[in-house]
């Protein structure tokens, strides 16, 4: 399965193996080395502590690297006054007219909990390519919807928003 990523997630993805390759291995390997010379390694938990980490940071490089190799770019530009990627989207529920805010972005950096929807989400779709005023209904499933109103749309930096991992 081919996840969409836009040119920013590839950076952002490709800056973290540098950093894990350059930084964190290193750092790793050197703790590794630490705990084996402490001796006897069947009842040395520093010694599968920093075992553990090294093969979670080999893993997390490998998944990136993957990511980025069966990625389907897709483009992030962004049309004043419509709501695209990573644009934060503020929004009034029509049934009761309380107001929450939205970062939409690629698949990969979704997090509802943190205000982070997906372009394939309902809500996500529902929004693309909307501008201010518009009232657009989010459609769940076929027997569940609502309407939205979109109060605001802000450009943001994604700066600080991070690729998931599994």
């Amino acid at each position: 399965m081919k996840d969409d990523l836009t040119k920013s997630d590839i950076e952002k993805m490709k800056a973290e193996i540098e950093e894990r390759k350059v930084v964190i291995r290193p750092k790793l390997l050197e703790d590794l080395k630490e705990a084996r010379a402490q001796g006897d390694l069947s009842e040395n938990f520093e010694y599968y502590a920093a075992k553990k980490a090294k093969n979670k940071n080999e893993s997390r490089i490998r998944y990136l690297e993957r990511m980025i190799k069966t990625a389907n770019i897709i483009d992030d530009t962004r049309i004043s006054g419509e709501v695209g990627i990573n644009n934060r989207v503020t929004v009034e529920f029509t049934e009761d007219g309380t107001t929450e805010s939205y970062k939409i972005v690629t698949t990969v950096r979704s997090n509802s909990l943190e205000g982070l929807i997906s372009i394939d989400s309902p809500m996500g779709k529902a929004l693309l390519k909307r501008k201010t005023g518009d009232v657009v209904t989010v459609n769940v499933s076929d027997d569940i919807s609502y309407d939205v109103k979109i109060v605001s749309i802000d450009d943001e930096d994604d700066a600080d928003d991070r690729i998931r991992s599994f």
